[in-house]
């Protein structure tokens, strides 16, 4: 190519500062001898439009729903195409809403107020087994949230219960971790499942801490599919639902807004009425019920303890506010003693502020989340 014609593509950013951050970043890139191809391009307005001048002259200017629809339409059309087109419809839909207030954080509660505190201080740290199957990979950060609530994480493998290494008769409490248990081939959490109902020793095991009375689990993801197809031995459960594939008909990796509900989950006390972002990662999160009669017994027995919303904080069915689907907005749901809570999202993943993509400054070093965590500390006391 003649070099007159030729292009470079070097490596460029845009950054986004505060108008009195801005002269400090001009000293930093003067300092590195970036001075002279760094230019200040814009700056938000208040009015949504985008607006295009040069030397005070206006050049151009459009709302900026009509040019996001212009840049999306053919991602919509490919989506409507590929995926539920209903879905692929309603989020390109949602577009044109100029007053959608976006992401938000009204809590009920602070999220640096360790009520844990008093029980850690007493010395004792109850066991939890951190459970995972093949293809599970949420283990670490389970564990870790545990840990900052108080107790002691304990890494356990289906293998080692089947093989009778570990006993759940150690442990106070467990937790059925998320990722592709078994590849997502099986009905995700299904064959999870599946190991402990037709396996002799991992069955009495499982069924004997269900029964105990001074236990609580938690099953998010995969180990919320898990759980919920273990209802004949999880006492008060009989009005889960299984979770089948997102009406999406896709793999949905995002952030979500949530509701907490009325419910007598442990680990969702203190928390009613608030509403929070919350990260989700799921093929399979569906809440599926056999009959409408099915749906009415789950809502009508007060242990829904999670809730799609908007961004205007309304429960809601309408895609990807609402990820996968499911009636009625359900993301949780607990057992009728509220022992065991199972959830499609993923709290474990946002126990801290600094993992949220977006995050309300008022929080401090903890995410909302992270209180779930510490009321189970607080129920085992």
């Amino acid at each position: 190519m003649d070099a007159t014609t030729s292009t470079s593509e070097e490596l460029g950013a845009v950054l986004q500062v505060k108008d009195s951050q801005l002269p400090r970043l001009m000293e930093l890139a003067d300092d590195h001898g970036l001075a002279d191809i760094c230019f200040v391009i814009g700056k938000p307005n208040a009015h949504d439009t985008i607006d295009i001048s040069a030397k005070g002259n206006a050049l151009y200017s459009a709302e900026r729903t009509i040019l996001q629809s212009l840049w999306a339409e053919t991602s919509y059309r490919m989506q409507s195409l590929r995926d539920n087109s209903e879905c692929a419809r309603e989020e390109f839909e949602l577009i044109q809403d100029r007053k959608n207030p976006g992401l938000h954080s009204q809590l009920t509660y602070k999220t640096d107020d360790d009520v844990a505190a008093p029980f850690i201080k007493l010395g004792k740290r109850p066991r939890v087994a951190v459970l995972r199957e093949q293809g599970v990979n949420g283990q670490n950060e389970m564990a870790a949230a545990f840990h900052r609530a108080g107790f002691d994480s304990v890494d356990v493998h289906m293998s080692d219960l089947i093989s009778g290494r570990v006993s759940l008769d150690n442990f106070n409490a467990i937790v059925a971790c998320g990722g592709f248990s078994y590849g997502d081939v099986l009905g995700a959490g299904g064959g999870w499942a599946n190991s402990i109902l037709f396996n002799a020793r991992a069955r009495q095991q499982f069924e004997t801490f269900f029964a105990r009375p001074t236990t609580l689990g938690l099953g998010v993801c995969n180990g919320c599919q898990m759980m919920a197809n273990l209802q004949e031995l999880i006492p008060g459960s009989s009005h889960w639902p299984r979770f089948v594939r997102n009406r999406s008909e896709q793999f949905e990796g995002r952030t979500t807004l949530v509701s907490v509900g009325e419910s007598p989950s442990i680990l969702m006390q203190g928390m009613q009425g608030s509403r929070f972002p919350i990260a989700v990662a799921h093929g399979e999160g569906f809440a599926e019920f056999s009959d409408d009669k099915a749906l009415q017994r789950a809502l009508q027995s007060g242990t829904i303890a999670l809730q799609y919303i908007d961004n205007y904080g309304k429960v809601t069915g309408l895609y990807p506010s609402n990820p996968n689907g499911s009636p009625a907005g359900i993301a949780g749901l607990c057992n009728d003693d509220g022992r065991f809570t199972l959830m499609m999202p993923h709290p474990e993943r946002v126990a801290r502020a600094v993992t949220n993509s977006w995050r309300d400054p008022a929080w401090g070093e903890d995410g909302p989340t992270m209180r779930m965590f510490r009321n189970a500390r607080v129920w085992l006391g």
